[in-house]
């Protein structure tokens, strides 16, 4: 049984982020979107109308629409990830106006660890610039597959097509070494709407899509048949009532691909193997579901299964390990360290771990190496290597995002401390094993 476009058109989602240097016009460009695609309440508007007259503006300043903050509206920058929810005709969206910063870089890889596109912008009058180059590395690291290049303000530079085109030929060749498979240039001014929902009346050599249209048109990927199918249990459901004496049900979100009653499937760590008998979905039986539903998936054999395990087809289980290799972003103001004991969190698994190694850290505006850096202090990016108290079923970041990630927390408090993508990156590939020697008694591995 094959997946419909019909079964799909209700998911047809797109999550994206938008990035850029300071003053660049990302929440401008945000508040352009929303305003002409007549997402904004009036009550909103009017807010911002009133806003803007108090601080002096004739126009109503539409990025006032996504700087919540009262310190962003103060300073005129965004500090933190702003989300916003719209919908469209076409599709549906979920948006993360991400912080421009050096020392926002965290909140960047927040925004656009889930995104499938990200919308990077350039101020034309300055063309590509160190923080330009930051983010379309930290885009490359987390395998965003799609890449706007937003090259706002043309409005300052007399829409010049000269203008538009060095500096896209510039971002796209430097993204490309990086590996990102697809790169859009767009020239817009988000202040006059130019190229935003609307074409631009001032730009008329320019023949390619508005930020709303390629948004509308790009691809999503729901060629779920080829993704690693993957089932991380998040409960156990066991109601041993009189209408349900035997009812064992595995419960969960879908964190990838497609499952199928009948088929063969292991239980991973165990590595136990046995067959799909049943897949329950809103309170009914069906025969396939696929990602990212949630679902109760019913097993032909009484096996110990309890959460943190993950259901994966037999064919195309991934292995599993204790040492875990991994590009991070390190988000907490205390620094991760080697010899550091941290909790591992992959999907719905959470383990105890020791930062073994810290082969290197990442230097994002010219992509060098800084070998054996000792820590990890905040917006850092480094390789690490984490030794785990028990087997990960861990794919690589490359393979899926979704069961490639995990974070490191903070036994003592539960903080966050880092977020990790398991595997090769860009980046140079760690040289060095982890230590499996123990470090004391208690996290004795």
């Amino acid at each position: 049984m094959s997946i419909t476009t019909e079964q799909l058109s209700a998911t047809t989602l797109l999550r994206f982020a938008t990035a850029g240097s300071v003053d660049d016009g990302k929440s401008t460009l945000v508040g352009r979107l929303l305003h002409d695609s007549k997402s904004v309440l009036t009550d909103q508007l009017e807010a911002v109308a009133l806003a803007s007259t108090n601080r002096g503006q004739e126009a109503p300043d539409l990025a006032l629409l996504t700087d919540g903050l009262r310190a962003e509206r103060e300073q005129g920058i965004t500090i933190d990830v702003a989300y916003r929810y719209f919908a469209t005709p076409r599709r549906r969206f979920i948006l993360a106006d991400t912080p421009g910063h050096v020392q926002y870089t965290r909140n960047m890889v927040t925004g656009a660890s889930t995104a499938e596109l990200a919308v990077v912008l350039v101020d034309a009058r300055n063309g590509v610039v160190e923080q330009t180059r930051r983010h379309a590395a930290v885009a490359a690291l987390l395998r965003v597959p799609h890449v706007v290049l937003a090259v706002n303000k043309m409005d300052l530079v007399d829409y010049a097509e000269p203008v538009f085109a060095s500096i896209a030929e510039e971002f796209t060749a430097y993204a490309a070494s990086l590996g990102v498979p697809e790169i859009t240039a767009i020239p817009i001014s988000a202040l006059a709407g130019d190229n935003v929902v609307e074409p631009s009346a001032h730009m008329d050599w320019y023949g390619g899509p508005t930020v709303l249209e390629h948004l509308e048109t790009v691809p999503v990927s729901h060629d779920l048949t080829a993704c690693h199918a993957r089932f991380p249990v998040q409960y156990v459901i066991r109601p041993q009532s009189a209408e349900h004496p035997d009812y064992r049900g595995y419960a969960g979100q879908i964190a990838a691909g497609v499952f199928r009653v009948g088929e063969t499937v292991s239980v991973l760590p165990s590595g136990r193997t046995t067959t799909i008998e049943g897949i329950d979905a809103l309170g009914e039986s069906v025969d396939i579901a696929w990602a990212p539903q949630s679902v109760t998936i019913r097993l032909a054999d009484d096996i110990d299964i309890s959460r943190g395990d993950l259901i994966a087809p037999a064919d195309d289980a991934p292995t599993t390990t204790q040492d875990v290799e991994a590009t991070v972003c390190h988000v907490a103001d205390q620094p991760l360290t080697v010899g550091q004991r941290v909790l591992l969190k992959h999907t719905t698994r959470t383990v105890k771990a020791i930062v073994k190694d810290i082969p290197s850290r990442l230097t994002l505006d010219d992509l060098s190496q800084h070998p054996d850096p000792g820590q990890l202090v905040a917006n850092d990016i480094g390789r690490v290597v984490v030794r785990t108290a028990e087997p990960l079923a861990l794919d690589t970041y490359a393979a899926s995002r979704r069961t490639g990630s995990f974070l490191l927390i903070d036994p003592a408090d539960g903080t966050t401390l880092t977020a990790g993508m398991a595997g090769a990156s860009f980046a140079a590939e760690a040289d060095a094993d982890a230590d499996t020697s123990a470090e004391d008694a208690e996290w004795d591995f």
